[in-house]
C-alpha cells in the first residue's frame, strides 16, 4: 500500500488487480474519504434529479456527488451560494462534492458559442444574455461554489471531428489549463477548507493527440487526471481504446476521472482498463423514462410484462429501500405519471450502479475482478423484456 499525499488531499492506492488494470483505492477530501472504484451520481444544478439528499446518503450511500458551474453560475448565481457557505451548504450536502467546469455545456450550446483565446462567449439557455467564460473566471466560479474537486476548463471536440480540428483544440486546452492552474494556484478555499484541481486529458479519438495530452499532463503534479471528450458519440470500442492508452501514461498514484461514462458495462470495462471514478446522468434520465438497471438485466418496467409481478424490483439489491416496493408497483406509478414513479426509479438505478462499483472493489481487492468481469457482464447488459 502506497499513499501519495499533498496538502489538499491524498489518494492512497491500496491494490492492482492481477491480471487487469483495475484499481482499489481511497481518495480523502475535507469532507470524507471516497472509495474507489466510485460512481458519482450528477446534480447538476444542485440536486440529484427526483433524488432527495437524504436518501442519497442513507439508502443509495453516495460518497460523492456533481454540480456544474455553467448551471450553478447561471442559476441560482454565485452570490446567493456564498451567502450560503458555498454548495455544501446550499443544498444541505456535507459528503464531498465534484465540480464540471462547465466545458462540456458550454460545447452543447453550438451556434449559442463562440470559442476565443480568451474563452468561450455564450447564450445562456435560460433568457439568452450573454456571458463570457475564462479559464480564471470559471476557477473563480468554481471558488465561489466550493466543490472538493474541481475540473479545469477545457474544449470538449465534438465527434467526429477533424484532426486538424482536434489537434488546433487540445493546444488550446492545454494553453487554458496553464491558465487555470495559475489562477487556482493564486488563490484558496472560501469556506475554511482545501480543494483540489483536476486537469483534462483531451484528443478525440486520435491515439497520438491523447499520448500527447497525457504525457503533458502526467509530467506536472495534481492530485487526480480527469479524462475527457469521450462517450460524445464515438464507437465504443474508441472509447475503451483511448481510455487503455491514457492510463497506460498516467502515473500509477493518481486517481484517474473517466467523465460521462456510462453504461454498466462501460464501468466494469473502463474499469478494467485502470479508471478510479465515474459520472453519468443515464441511471437517472434513464429512470425517468421507465428503465430499469437492476442486478438481473435491463427492464422497461412499463412493459405489460410487469403490470402482476408483485416480487422485489430488484430481488438481488433487496438492502436497499427501493426494493420495498414491488414491480407491479412501480410500473402502476410510471404509466400514471405519478413523481414517486421517478423516484423510486432514480433511487434504483443509482443503488446499482453504487453496487456495481463496490462489487468491482471487492473483487478487485479479492483478486477475483477478471473472472467476476467476465460473469457479470452478460447479466447486467441483458435485456428482459
Amino acid at each position: 500500500m502506497t499513499t501519495f499525499e499533498h496538502p489538499m488531499s491524498s489518494f492512497t492506492l491500496l491494490h492492482t488487480a492481477s491480471g487487469s488494470k483495475s484499481r482499489a483505492g481511497i481518495f480523502e477530501t475535507a469532507h470524507g474519504s471516497i472509495e474507489t472504484p466510485i460512481f458519482m451520481p450528477v446534480g447538476t444544478a444542485g440536486t440529484v434529479k427526483a433524488v432527495e439528499q437524504r436518501v442519497l446518503k442513507n439508502e443509495i450511500r453516495a460518497q460523492i456527488i456533481l454540480g456544474n458551474t455553467y448551471h450553478l453560475y447561471l442559476r441560482p448565481g454565485t452570490e446567493l451560494l456564498e451567502a450560503a457557505g458555498g454548495l455544501h451548504g446550499f443544498i444541505q450536502w456535507n459528503k464531498p462534492l465534484l465540480t464540471d467546469s462547465g466545458g462540456y455545456q458550454v460545447y452543447s450550446l453550438g451556434e449559442n458559442r463562440k470559442i476565443s483565446e480568451e474563452g468561450v462567449t455564450f447564450k445562456s439557455h435560460i433568457d439568452g444574455s450573454s456571458h463570457l467564460f475564462t479559464p480564471e473566471s470559471v476557477m473563480g466560479i468554481q471558488r465561489s461554489i466550493g466543490a472538493d474537486i474541481i475540473m479545469a476548463f477545457d474544449e470538449c471536440t465534438p465527434y467526429p471531428c477533424e484532426h486538424g480540428y482536434a489537434k488546433k483544440s487540445l493546444d488550446l486546452t492545454h494553453r487554458w489549463l496553464q491558465r487555470c492552474r495559475t489562477a487556482f494556484e493564486a488563490g484558496s478555499g472560501m469556506y475554511g477548507y482545501p480543494q483540489c484541481l483536476f486537469p483534462i486529458v483531451q484528443g478525440s479519438v486520435y491515439p497520438e493527440l491523447r499520448v500527447q495530452s497525457a504525457e503533458h499532463i502526467a509530467a506536472m503534479e495534481w492530485e487526480g487526471i480527469a479524462i475527457g471528450g469521450l462517450s460524445v458519440g464515438e464507437p465504443v470500442e474508441d472509447l475503451y481504446q483511448m481510455t487503455d492508452l491514457v492510463t497506460d501514461i498516467l502515473p500509477q498514484e493518481k486517481a484517474r476521472y473517466l467523465m460521462g461514462v456510462g453504461t454498466p458495462a462501460n464501468l466494469i470495462e473502463c474499469i478494467d482498463r485502470g479508471i478510479d471514478f465515474f459520472d453519468c446522468v443515464m441511471p437517472t434520465r434513464n429512470a425517468r423514462n421507465g428503465m430499469l438497471f437492476t442486478s438481473q438485466g435491463i427492464i422497461n418496467i412499463r412493459n405489460e410484462r410487469w403490470k402482476n409481478d408483485l416480487s422485489p424490483i430488484d430481488p438481488g439489491l433487496t438492502q436497499y429501500n427501493s426494493n420495498t416496493y414491488s414491480k407491479a408497483y412501480l410500473r402502476h406509478l410510471v404509466n400514471s405519471g405519478e413523481i414517486l414513479g421517478a423516484m423510486i426509479a432514480s433511487e434504483q438505478n443509482l443503488s446499482f450502479y453504487l453496487w456495481l462499483v463496490q462489487e468491482a472493489r471487492k473483487h478487485i481487492l479479492d483478486d477475483t475482478f477478471t473472472s467476476w468481469k467476465e460473469q457479470i457482464i452478460p447479466v447486467i447488459s441483458r435485456k428482459i423484456s
